[in-house]
């Protein structure tokens, strides 16, 4: 092997000054497509060059080369379940199991197919360190992680569920940047779709003065009242919450995976689905008062509030402190159905995919991947939905003259009382109606912010 890595290092020295510069190495694994992107090339880069001289030298390279061969060799074995040499589809299926991810056989021999260069559906100790070589993955988790970005098969974020991010992406700052592109793209998706979403919310509200609010009826409405830039009412503090949201969900979300694993082991499917809910339930803890604000300047009328700071003003005078939490207990129930309903229908959509129409790559791609996550997120949004109203309603309610302050269980009987089951979806069509573009606009947004901001992809 010692001789196919060195005639390799003297491929690799195009100026034949007996040593690699980054370009030299970036370029000349790129050409023979040992690596995906210059990235990779430049992390091979920093971990071999040891004295840090801005050059990879021959032995250098050949000790980089044979200390992440061993470090193959370990992860090869602990996959090799039952010492033969090789690693077939059941020993991955196990493996993987091991690391909370549950796929099925025929899902895991779509994995050795990408590795498997003889057609034999087992992966040798050859096969597999030709295909890692130039990857550098460290462990077993490591890899399964590059698996997962390499082949689509996912955890199934939901839009509760925080992102997991590796240890590697914690210490290189990755995290923080595609937080940030996260951010942003749901800022200009927000600002893209508000119109909608005042509409839902004035649906939802005074839906039940009069059967005749339609989606053009309302628009026309609100254009009449307060003209074209009404329809971005309360946009800005929908805007403003994303940045305290995401912090506290991705902080409380480490702490309770936490409490939920002892140290050193995996987290599984329902222990991210708990940690998830709860950070979620915790970061609607902390920002509450906006999402009322958000409402309550979405229903008032032109004059009503000069802006965010007046609102609570307002609030705080005539309602008091109390005021900021209506509505608490219905937001908060809606997000078990939700983050439940959204993870179990992603994983549903995501395994069938793979069991029918994966052929030669376990790659959906992106068309397949943003249909899965719009249609997850709306059953879950169509199984929290009245939650989400009577929400709404309780937050909205001391704006509506005449109107009893009702508690969620009061205000679920008065709307099916008096408008029945169809009450509790009010608004829900323009609710549907914004999934599409704001899942696509957030896509491309997030893809190109991430490209500004230099996140690398495994």
């Amino acid at each position: 092997m010692d001789s196919l890595y060195g005639d390799l290092f003297w491929y690799l020295d195009y100026n034949e000054d007996r040593a690699l510069d980054i370009s030299e190495l970036q370029e000349g694994l790129e050409d023979i497509g040992a690596i995906q992107s210059l990235e990779e090339g430049k992390k091979i880069f920093t971990t071999g060059d040891v004295n840090k001289d801005g050059k990879l030298d021959f032995e250098e390279f050949m000790k980089y080369l044979k200390d992440h061969e061993k470090k193959m060799k370990l992860a090869f074995k602990s996959l090799d379940k039952n010492n033969d040499g090789k690693i077939e589809a059941s020993e991955i299926v196990q493996s993987l199991q091991t690391l909370g991810l549950t796929i099925s056989e025929q899902q895991a021999e779509l994995i050795l197919q990408s590795i498997d260069a003889d057609g034999t559906m087992t992966v040798d100790w050859n096969e597999w360190r030709d295909y890692f070589l130039f990857n550098p993955v460290t462990d077993i988790e490591e890899i399964i992680r590059f698996w997962k970005h390499s082949t689509g098969i996912d955890i199934g974020d939901s839009l509760t569920i925080p992102d997991e991010f590796t240890e590697d992406e914690k210490k290189s700052g990755q995290w923080w940047r595609q937080l940030l592109a996260g951010g942003i793209a749901g800022a200009v998706s927000r600002t893209s779709t508000a119109p909608l979403d005042r509409l839902k919310i004035m649906m939802q509200v005074h839906g039940s003065k009069s059967d005749k609010m339609n989606i053009f009826g309302g628009f026309r409405q609100m254009v009449k009242e307060g003209g074209i830039r009404s329809l971005w009412r309360g946009n800005g503090t929908n805007v403003i919450k994303i940045a305290p949201e995401t912090a506290v969900k991705f902080w409380a979300y480490e702490q309770y995976k936490k409490l939920l694993t002892e140290e050193g082991q995996k987290i599984g499917t329902f222990e991210r689905f708990i940690s998830g809910s709860m950070a979620g339930a915790t970061a609607q803890t902390f920002i509450y008062p906006m999402e009322v604000m958000k409402t309550r300047l979405a229903v008032g009328k032109t004059g009503q509030y000069s802006g965010i700071y007046d609102c609570a003003k307002k609030i705080l005078k005539h309602e008091g402190l109390g005021a900021f939490y209506k509505g608490y207990v219905p937001n908060l129930l809606g997000i078990i159905p939700y983050a439940g309903i959204d993870l179990a229908v992603y994983e549903l959509l995501k395994s069938y995919w793979l069991d029918n129409f994966a052929k030669d790559s376990v790659n959906p791609g992106v068309m397949v991947l943003l249909g899965c996550g719009a249609l997850s997120s709306t059953c879950g949004q169509l199984a929290s939905y009245p939650l989400a109203l009577v929400r709404t309603r309780m937050q909205a309610q001391a704006m509506l003259e005449g109107s009893p302050q009702l508690n969620m269980v009061g205000l679920f009987r008065r709307i099916i009382s008096k408008e029945g089951i169809p009450g509790l979806y009010r608004g829900i069509t323009p609710n549907f109606m914004k999934v599409l573009p704001a899942v696509g606009i957030s896509y491309v947004v997030y893809e190109n912010m991430k490209q500004t901001l230099g996140v690398t992809q495994k």
